[in-house]
């Protein structure tokens, strides 16, 4: 299998991951971080920003959930470089990364942070569910070499 391919399946199963730990988390939690709702926001002022007019509610959902998954799985991928012996360790770093950008980022790109910072436990929480995403894709990567 060519690394690119790998590296691909890799990330998007992180994305996957990720996503559905924070929709099932969110269900079973109100301080469980709801990232769809900054994700939403993003979204809906970056085509705003465009002259376009955002789409709203469901379909702006799912256009955030399809952005969300593509650029989850494109990051995620970028594990699979560098040696085997070290991805796990380069998965949970991309991952660390991650999720301290969306909680350390949010509040200066002029988005409301509250629904991933609210509470001590949500930033946590939200560090550790991109965290399992790197985790995850840093897995597949491997074991597909």
């Amino acid at each position: 299998m060519k690394p690119e391919v790998r590296n691909i399946i890799g990330g998007i199963t992180g994305a996957v991951v990720l996503n559905l730990v924070h929709e099932g988390a969110k269900r079973l939690s109100n301080k469980a971080p709801k990232i769809n709702l900054v994700g939403e926001e993003a979204m809906a002022k970056t085509i705003e920003a465009t002259g376009a007019e955002a789409p709203s509610g469901k379909k702006l959902a799912l256009t955030t959930l399809a952005a969300d998954l593509a650029s989850n799985a494109g990051y995620y991928a970028m594990i699979g470089k560098g040696d085997n012996e070290n991805v796990v360790l380069r998965g949970a770093g991309f991952g660390l990364m991650a999720g301290l950008g969306a909680i350390g980022l949010a509040k200066p790109l002029g988005l409301n942070s509250h629904p991933i910072s609210k509470t001590d436990e949500t930033k946590i929480m939200t560090v550790a569910w991109y965290l399992l995403g790197g985790i995850a894709a840093a897995l597949v990567i491997k074991n597909l070499k």
